[in-house]
C-alpha cells in the first residue's frame, strides 16, 4: 500500500473513531439522564400520590383514588406486608402489568426495570394505611416514550456521524496529497537526476515554515553537498589526469633512455636519475595537493587550540632558513608588543602554518631578496546586526620580487594558473595548486587572504585570522599533535 493510501486510510478511520466514540458517549449520557429524570419525576409523583391517598382515603374508595392517579402508560397499585396485591390499577395500553410479580418492600425503591422486553420506571414507598398497617404503593410508568427519543437520538447521531464522515474522507484525501508533495517532488527530482546526470533543487515555499519546508531544505542542502563534491571528484580527476600527465611522460622518457644508453654513459645515468627523482617528488607533492583540494573543508577535521603567533612564525621561519637558507625578518606591530597576550588567537595551529608555508614558499620561488613577515591587528569585522565584535590579527609577507601584474591578481587563486607562462617548471617548481590549496585551507580556518603587488617591486600576501574561530564542525583539544610542514 501506498503511503497515501495510508495516510488516507489511517486518517479516515481514526477521524470515524473518533466520531463514533464521541456520539456513543453522547448517547449514553443523554439516555442516562433521561431516565434518571424520569425516576426522579416518578418518585416525586408517587410521594404526592400517597399523601393524597392517606387525606382522602375516607371520602371515596380506593380503587377510585388510584384511578385518578395511574400514569397514562403504566399501573399503580397498593401491596401489603404479606405480599398481596390488594388493589391495582392499569392504563388502557398496559394490561399485562398487572401480571407481574408482587414484591413487597420496607424501603424506598426506584430503579428501571424491564419486564416482558419493554422498559419501566419502578417506584415502591411504604406508606402507613388508614388501619395503622404498612402498605406499598406502587408505580410502574413505561419508558416507551423515552425510548422513542431516544431511538430518533440514535438515528440522528448516525446520519450525522456518516455526513460528517465525506468531509473527514476528503480531508484524508487532502491531507495525504500535501504531505506527499514534497516526497513526490524528492522522488521525482532524484529520478530527474538519475535520468539527466545533472543535479536539481526542490522549489520551495518559505512561507510555510513547517517540517515539510525543513525537509525540502535539508534534501536541497544534501544536494549542494552531493554536488560540490561531484564536482572536486570531477574536477579532481580532470586535474590529476592533466597534470600528472607531464612528469610521467618525463619519467618514462629517462627510464627509456637510461634503458638504452644508461650503461654507456654514466653523465647521463646520473642525469636521468635526477630528473626521475625529481618529478617523482613533484608527483608527490602535487598529489597530495589535489587529494586535500578533493576534500570537502568539513571533512578537514580541525583541532581548534590557542596558538601563539610569535612563537608559531619563528619556528615557520626557522625550518623555512634551514631548508632553503633564505633570511626571513620577522616584524611585530607595537600595540601586540605591549600586550603579548594579543598575540594569541585560537585556531587550528596545522592548517595556519601549512597556509603560512605555501605563501612563503611562493615568495621564495619569485624573489631572490629576503622576505619579511609583519604580525599585526587588521581592521576588525562585523557580525550580522552590524555591530563590529570580531576582533582579527594580520600576517604580512612581503617580498621584494618579480611582483604580479594588476590584470593577473585576480586569477593568480585559480587552479594550475600562473603568472609567467614561459617560466619552465625547473625554475621555480610548483604545480600551480599553491594559492588554490591556500585558499581552501584560509576559508576552512575563518582567515581571509589578499594579494597587494607591483609588478618589478614586489608582493605581500595578508592573512587576516579572527582571534577565536569556532566552525560548525570542531574537535577541540588542548594539546593536540601538530601538523609538521613538508
Amino acid at each position: 500500500m501506498k503511503l497515501r493510501s495510508k495516510i488516507h486510510l489511517y486518517s479516515s478511520v481514526l477521524f470515524a473513531l473518533l466520531f463514533i466514540l464521541t456520539n456513543l458517549l453522547v448517547y449514553i449520557v443523554f439516555s442516562r439522564l433521561s431516565i434518571n429524570e424520569q425516576l426522579v419525576r416518578v418518585e416525586s409523583q408517587t410521594n404526592k400520590t400517597a399523601d393524597n391517598i392517606r387525606q382522602i382515603a375516607g371520602s371515596m374508595t380506593t380503587a377510585e383514588l388510584l384511578r385518578a392517579y395511574v400514569p397514562v402508560d403504566g399501573m399503580i397499585r397498593i401491596v401489603t406486608e404479606k405480599g398481596n396485591n390488594s388493589l391495582v390499577v392499569t392504563s388502557s395500553s398496559e394490561q399485562e402489568l398487572s401480571k407481574r410479580t408482587v414484591t413487597y418492600s420496607k424501603e424506598l425503591q426506584a430503579e428501571k426495570i424491564t419486564y416482558q422486553a419493554n422498559g419501566y420506571v419502578f417506584v415502591s414507598i411504604p406508606v402507613i394505611w388508614t388501619d395503622g398497617s404498612v402498605v406499598n404503593v406502587q408505580v410502574t410508568e413505561s419508558l416507551h416514550q423515552t425510548e422513542n427519543y431516544l431511538q430518533v437520538l440514535r438515528i440522528v447521531l448516525i446520519t450525522v456521524t456518516g455526513i460528517a464522515m465525506i468531509p473527514v474522507i476528503l480531508s484524508g484525501h487532502i491531507l495525504g496529497r500535501i504531505i506527499m508533495r514534497p516526497i513526490g517532488a524528492m522522488t521525482s527530482t532524484m529520478s530527474e537526476i538519475k535520468r539527466s546526470g545533472r543535479f536539481k533543487r526542490l522549489a520551495l515555499d518559505p512561507k510555510s515554515k513547517d517540517e515539510l519546508l525543513e525537509m525540502g531544505q535539508t534534501f536541497n542542502a544534501m544536494i549542494d553537498l552531493l554536488e560540490t563534491n561531484y564536482d572536486k571528484q570531477k574536477q579532481f580527476v580532470s586535474n590529476a589526469s592533466h597534470e600528472l600527465k607531464t612528469p610521467l611522460t618525463i619519467i618514462e622518457s629517462y627510464a627509456s633512455l637510461l634503458k638504452r644508453r644508461g650503461m654507456d654513459r654514466p653523465e647521463l645515468f646520473y642525469e636521468s636519475v635526477d630528473a626521475i627523482h625529481s618529478e617523482a617528488v613533484r608527483m608527490k607533492e602535487m598529489t597530495e595537493q589535489l587529494l586535500l583540494l578533493a576534500k570537502h573543508k568539513e571533512q578537514w577535521n580541525l583541532s581548534i587550540e590557542p596558538i601563539n603567533l610569535t612563537e608559531e612564525v619563528d619556528e615557520l621561519v626557522k625550518r623555512f632558513h634551514n631548508a632553503y637558507q633564505r633570511q626571513i625578518d620577522v616584524k611585530v606591530a607595537p600595540e601586540l608588543l605591549s600586550k603579548p597576550s594579543l598575540l594569541v588567537i585560537q585556531n587550528d595551529a596545522g592548517k595556519l602554518r601549512q597556509l603560512l608555508f605555501i605563501l612563503l614558499d611562493n615568495a621564495r620561488k619569485y624573489s631572490e631578496d629576503h622576505i619579511v613577515i609583519e604580525l599585526g591587528e587588521d581592521s576588525p569585522a562585523s557580525d550580522d546586526s552590524g555591530t563590529v565584535t570580531i576582533q582579527r590579527r594580520c600576517i604580512r609577507i612581503i617580498d621584494q620580487g618579480i611582483g604580479i601584474p594588476e590584470a593577473e591578481l585576480s586569477k593568480v587563486f585559480d587552479r594550475f594558473y600562473r603568472v609567467d607562462e614561459a617560466r619552465s617548471r625547473t625554475d621555480v617548481g610548483g604545480s600551480g595548486l599553491g594559492l588554490t590549496l591556500a585558499l581552501e585551507i584560509a576559508d576552512a580556518i575563518g582567515a581571509t587572504i589578499r594579494l597587494e603587488s607591483v609588478e618589478k617591486k614586489g608582493t605581500t600576501a595578508i592573512v587576516s585570522l579572527p582571534t577565536i574561530f569556532v566552525p560548525a564542525t570542531t574537535v577541540f583539544s588542548a594539546n593536540s599533535n601538530k601538523d609538521s610542514v613538508q
